[in-house]
C-alpha cells in the first residue's frame, strides 16, 4: 500500500490544481501570474494558453481548449495513461514502477515541444497561438 502513496499524492495534487483552474478564470486579469517568457520576450512558450485550455475542457468546451493550447490538450490523456501504467505497476508492487516511459518517449515529447514552441511563434503558425 505504501508504494501507491506517490501516484495518489500526484493524483490529488494535480486534481486540486485543476479544481482550481476550473473556478478560477485564468482569462479574468489578476487571478493567475502571466508568463515570464512572454513577458520578456512576447513569444509563446509551450505552456502559454494551457491554463486557459484546461479551464476551457473542465467547463466543457473541447474546442476553445484546442484553440487555447492545442498541445496540452493533447498530452493531457498520454499524462493519464503515463499516470495509470505508474499507479498499475505500483500497486502491483513492481520495482520497475519509477521507470514507465521509455527514454525514447521522453526525447520525441521533448522534439514535439519545442517544434510546437517554434511553429506557434512564426507567421505560418499563428493559428497556433493562444
Amino acid at each position: 500500500m505504501r508504494a501507491v502513496l506517490a501516484p495518489l499524492g500526484l493524483a490529488v495534487a494535480a486534481g486540486a490544481a485543476t479544481l482550481l483552474v476550473a473556478l478560477v478564470d485564468p482569462g479574468e486579469p489578476g487571478h493567475y501570474p502571466a508568463c515570464p517568457f512572454h513577458t520578456l520576450t512576447g513569444l509563446y512558450c509551450p505552456g502559454c494558453g494551457g491554463l486557459r485550455a484546461v479551464h476551457a475542457l473542465t467547463q466543457g468546451d473541447p474546442a476553445a481548449a484546442l484553440g487555447f493550447n492545442p498541445f496540452v490538450v493533447i498530452m493531457i490523456p498520454v499524462v493519464v495513461l503515463l499516470w495509470g501504467r505508474w499507479a498499475l505497476f505500483s500497486w502491483q508492487g513492481r520495482r520497475d514502477a519509477g521507470k514507465v516511459i521509455n527514454p525514447a518517449y521522453v526525447w520525441a515529447f521533448l522534439g514535439l515541444m519545442i517544434v510546437f514552441w517554434i511553429v506557434r511563434n512564426v507567421p505560418f503558425g499563428e493559428f497556433l497561438a493562444p
